[in-house]
This record gives C-alpha cells, structure tokens and sequence, in this order.
C-alpha cells in the first residue's frame, strides 16, 4: 500500500492507493473513530459491481450500512439528487456522527460530499472512487457540489473527506472512454505540475486503453497525480491563489460541457479541449512554445481524446457561458495557461477576440 497525505490546518486525511482494499474498506474505517450508521452512496452500475464487497467489508467492521441508489451520469448532478440523498439520510436517522461513503465516479463522490457538507451542517464522508478521473482527480482535495441549469459546479462547499481509498482493481471494469477521461487530468497534471510525469506520459506507445498501461505505470499515474493534487491542496485549501491552477483545460471544457447538456462529451473529454485551448492561448501570448504545445496536443492524441470544439459549437455561445464560470474575479475570465510543461499561471489577459481567434483554429 502507498500512502499520500493531504495536510490541512483542520483536517487532514490519508489517501491509501492499494489493490484489493476495497475489501478492507470497512477495517480502514475503524481507525477514524466514526459513528456506526454508513449511508453507501453509489449508482445503479457501479453497485452492481462492488455494491455487495463494499457493504461485506463495513458490516464485518461492525457497521450499520444503508444504501442510495442514484441515476449515473453527469446531467443527474443536481440538487433533485441531492435531495434523495437527504431523504435516505432522514429515513434511517444518520447523526452527525454518521458517515457518506461515495461509491462511484465524480459525480457520486462531490453530490455524497455536498450532501456531507450540508446534512446536519457536516458530517463525515469517505471517498471510495471507481474511475481514473476521480480517484486521481475529484475524490481529492474537498471540492464537493453539483450543477445548475446555467454552469457547471457552481452550488457547492468545501468539505475534505475523512479518507480516500483507492483501489486500482476497480479500474479494470471502467469502459474505454472513461479511462480515456482520467487520462485527461493526468495529462493536466504534467503539464502544470510535474514535468517528469509528462516525459513518462510521452515514452509510452499508446495511453488509451487500461490493457496497455502496465501495472509500474499505473502505479505511477495513480500515486504521482495523487501526490500532485495533494500537494497543490495541501499549499491551498480553498483556491485563494495556487490551487487554481489545477483547473487548467476546465475554463473552456465546463462550458463546452454546459452547451452540450453533458451529453454529447464527457468532462475528460471536455477538459482534453479545453487544454488544447488554453495551450494555444497561451501560444498566442508567448507564454508558451510552439513545441510545447504541439508536445501536449500528441499526448492528448494518444490518449484517444478529442481536441477540438464539437462540430456547430457557437464560439459566442462559448464566450458568453465564460461570463458565469466560478472562477470569474471583478468580471473578467480567468484562465490558467502553461508558461512551461511542469509550470503554470493564472492570468485574466485573455480577450474576447484572443478566444474567438483561437477557437476558430481549433
């Protein structure tokens, strides 16, 4: 097992990368000094798979666990979600030393935290995520929420897990295009974070199927991603400077997301596009190299990700879906662009024309 931890003035928790600790879920929650009653939060498909390993490992840790079943997919990120997690949560008296455990991608895991954030003014949850993308990405750092009609993740809190436990197993029944997703935050992570991980990316023939990447470099993608969010949180908990760079690809992606009802693209897929962009912003105001750019773009190619804006995609529509980002300051937009692979800025430079340009190319 490795062991990263994310330290915090409040809180501070552990993320534990092993194989087979899904099975030991409920013995790494005995040492929290939790309540008895577990609300397992999860989605009809994930259940499926792990719903029955998960309940077996809390109960024989002498837990009481319930379940919430909600819809799967992103357009299901909604405070009508949240409300069921509520109701679950009302039915079977969870207290507030009761915990939410996430079982799922991103989405079940920022819906249980937002739910956690705000039942009872706060209770504990555990992060148990299921694909790439959220066990690198989402189930780190405390950022919970869900979406509004007009923008993506803009009702939420800040509310850190008690503990992430990851388990690579469970990585092997996600469908080519999710793990195609989490490739794309772990490109991000090299590009505005460490430069050696970037290279290693660059070695490989091909990144875009799990049955390619051996277990030495899945091992390096989980525990050096994880390490760089837990370190740029660790810096700044609640995005008042340096944490904001790890939205780098997502100005751009969370409107993409946002115009195509989240269902014609995927966040991955959505933030590998926004990448592109910000790569050739960046580009524009040389900030960043040709070469540069074009050595990110081949990784996002090889990963099997699109990086160009969906067909019929109105840039204005783009520009304008900007306006009511949550990382909008004074009313100007702000982006996060690459001034080398392994650095980046965040900088309110950019122009409605400058992105009109740019998209235009793209």
């Amino acid at each position: 097992m490795s062991v990263i931890r994310v330290e915090l003035p409040q809180q501070s928790y552990e993320i534990a990368i092993a194989s087979g600790s899904l099975a030991q879920l409920g013995a790494s929650l005995q040492g929290l000094q939790l309540g008895q009653k577990v609300l397992l939060v999860s989605n009809p498909v994930i259940f499926k798979h792990y719903g029955e390993k998960a309940i077996a490992s809390l109960s024989a840790a002498g837990f009481a666990v319930h379940t919430c079943i909600l819809p799967a997919g992103e357009r299901y990120k909604t405070l009508n979600s949240i409300q069921k997690i509520y109701h679950a949560a009302l039915a079977h008296r969870l207290e507030r030393s009761s915990t939410l455990v996430a079982l799922g991608g991103g989405v079940i895991g920022d819906m249980t935290g937002f739910a956690a954030a705000t039942w009872l003014r706060g209770i504990n949850f555990v992060q148990v995520p299921t694909t790439l993308l959220a066990a690198i990405d989402a189930a780190i750092g405390g950022k919970t929420g869900v979406n509004h009609p007009q923008g993506k993740n803009l009702i939420g809190a800040f509310h850190q897990p008690r503990l992430v436990v990851i388990d690579p197993e469970l990585l092997h029944t996600l469908p080519t295009r999710e793990f195609r997703a989490g490739m794309a935050e772990v490109i991000k992570y090299g590009v505005i974070w460490d430069e050696s991980l970037f290279t290693q990316l660059e070695q490989q023939p091909h990144l875009d199927r799990l049955s390619q990447i051996n277990p030495d470099l899945l091992s390096a993608i989980l525990n050096r991603s994880c390490q760089a969010k837990a370190d740029v949180v660790s810096k700044d908990e609640k995005e008042a400077g340096l944490r904001a760079i790890l939205n780098y690809g997502h100005t751009i992606g969370h409107a993409v997301e946002s115009l195509t009802g989240y269902k014609l693209v995927n966040h991955g897929e959505a933030v590998a596009i926004g990448m592109a962009v910000a790569g050739q912003l960046a580009v524009k105001l040389g900030l960043w190299t040709t070469e540069a750019a074009e050595r990110q773009d081949i990784l996002i190619r090889k990963a099997g990700l699109p990086f160009q804006v969906p067909a019929g995609l109105d840039p204005e529509a783009i520009i304008a879906t900007l306006q009511t980002d949550k990382k909008v300051l004074s009313g100007q937009v702000r982006f996060v662009l690459p001034v080398k692979i392994g650095e980046a800025i965040v900088t309110d430079r950019i122009s409605a024309d400058l992105i009109r340009q740019v998209l235009g190319k793209i």
